[in-house]
């Protein structure tokens, strides 16, 4: 059951700060969760669990692979690991690892993927991910998640190390508006009606519809109305996002989208439409 927070305009922790205070917490009453970092500690908050908890902590340095490899045996061996790296090397990396050390061995590797997407910013493109979805995807088993907010983070964390198999949770490292109450529950794989707003949405001026639509699409996928990702191997309920003719006022309008079928489109032109 979960209740939206008062607030949604404040932000809560940072995703980073929950994870790493999420696994101190665990730690206490679970000695088989262990931590593995790739040089990464000071950006992911994991160098703070080396302080409270050194024997938990594996610092596996700039060798993703390897530390996917160290995290299948210790599961191999009864311990709960969870990774850390950014999102392009915790899976495209070291897809192979997962795949075969991870899943088609039976083990079970938690991945937390920090700064998805474009949220990296000035680290460039090889920091940057838009296909880990697809990738994870593609691992028979595999649970995938991606939090509002650090309530969801938390509850995501704690679920992930009841569960066996290859989980992946991806999200930025700094913190985000609240979404959610403290203490409110979820069910993977169902999504939460947040607020019925057919009327207020139609109230709205154009560029605040537009805003919004581009939130609501890093969110979920539209229904399909075309036919058009089909025809190359895309999901079924890929589709478009249509708006108004009215946009034509713009000298222009351009959509950044990614697709979970991994299939990226750079630029879509909207006043084309």
């Amino acid at each position: 059951m979960f209740q939206l927070a008062e607030n949604r305009q404040e932000a809560g922790r940072e995703l980073r700060d929950c994870v790493v205070e999420t696994l101190q917490e665990l730690m206490k009453d679970d000695d088989k969760i262990t931590a593995l970092e790739a040089d990464l500690g000071g950006a992911s908050g994991f160098t703070k669990i080396k302080k409270t908890n050194p024997e938990r902590f594996i610092q596996c340095g700039i060798a993703e692979a390897n530390m996917m490899g160290v995290a299948a045996g210790l599961s191999l061996t009864g311990f709960k690991p969870f990774t850390h790296t950014f999102a392009p090397f915790a899976t495209r990396r070291v897809f192979d690892q997962l795949f075969l050390s991870g899943a088609y061995a039976g083990n079970t590797i938690n991945v937390y993927g920090s700064d998805p997407g474009f949220s990296v910013a000035s680290n460039g493109g090889t920091h940057t991910a838009w296909e880990d979805v697809a990738l994870i995807r593609e691992i028979p088993g595999a649970v995938i998640c991606d939090p509002a907010d650090d309530v969801q983070m938390e509850w995501i964390i704690k679920e992930f190390l009841k569960m066996e198999g290859i989980h992946y949770v991806r999200s930025n490292r700094k913190a985000v508006r609240n979404v959610y109450k403290k203490g409110s529950s979820f069910k993977i794989g169902q999504g939460n009606i947040l607020k019925e707003g057919k009327d207020i949405f139609l109230q709205m001026s154009l560029e605040e519809k537009c805003d919004l639509l581009i939130k609501i699409s890093h969110l979920l996928q539209c229904r399909s109305i075309r036919e058009n990702l089909k025809e190359i191997g895309g999901s079924s309920e890929a589709g478009r996002l249509i708006l108004k003719k009215d946009i034509s006022q713009y000298e222009s309008c351009v959509f950044i989208t990614q697709s979970v079928t991994g299939v990226f489109e750079k630029e879509i032109n909207l006043l084309t439409l």
